[in-house]
């Protein structure tokens, strides 16, 4: 009898050192899910302020570009009239230059509009070289130095506009990342390129 009641005693403190440790495995899985769960959230907060942050950087960087090609947009009326004085000969083709760019302030592609705006200056140019008096003017010698300018603050403009785009999309492709961007409809960005590779470099400006 003294046997049975130990034995009983025995499994009775098993079952409770059973109990303890079931608690005490149900405890640590529920601090590890807990801690999962946290380290989710932060990921997901985290990935989001980035790409947020990336999305602005890029906004910033067109809207920065952008000032360099309105700058240069409003240059054309200026060299046209000054061609007009020495070119008058050359009305047609400075019609046609006028029309260029009243076709690119009403794209909504930019990079269509750049493309019409840089056909619109060589043709500029392309009339400018038949008359060396005109390429003397000191307004138009003004004219062509401020265009040199705007065009080599539009190409770096340019450069680091696609840096960031090129970096905004590295990102959003990228796992784990690319969970966060979908789920939040983060979309691909297009980089700014020309038309062909004649346009890539700056329009020449110089005689």
């Amino acid at each position: 009898m003294c046997r049975s009641f130990w034995y009983g005693e025995n499994d009775f403190f098993n079952r409770i050192e059973y109990n303890i440790f079931k608690e005490d495995l149900i405890m640590i899985l529920v601090i590890i899910l807990i801690v999962l769960i946290v380290l989710l959230v932060v990921f997901f907060i985290s990935s989001y302020n980035r790409l947020v942050r990336l999305s602005n950087r890029v906004d910033e960087g067109f809207s920065t570009m952008d000032v360099y090609l309105k700058k240069r947009f409003d240059l054309i009326p200026n060299l046209v009239e000054t061609v007009k004085g020495y070119a008058k000969h050359e009305a047609e083709t400075l019609s046609s230059v006028i029309a260029q760019r009243n076709m690119a302030k009403t794209s909504k592609d930019v990079m269509d509009s750049e493309n019409k705006i840089t056909n619109a200056i060589q043709g500029i140019f392309a009339v400018a070289e038949q008359y060396p008096d005109l390429k003397a003017n000191t307004n138009f010698m003004d004219l062509q130095n401020q265009l040199k300018h705007v065009e080599e603050d539009i190409a770096n403009s340019r450069k680091y506009y696609n840096a960031l785009v090129r970096e905004y999309n590295d990102v959003i492709m990228s796992v784990p990342t690319n969970i966060v961007a979908r789920l939040f409809h983060f979309e691909k960005k297009t980089m700014f390129e020309v038309a062909n590779a004649s346009e890539r470099e700056n329009v020449q400006v110089k005689f």
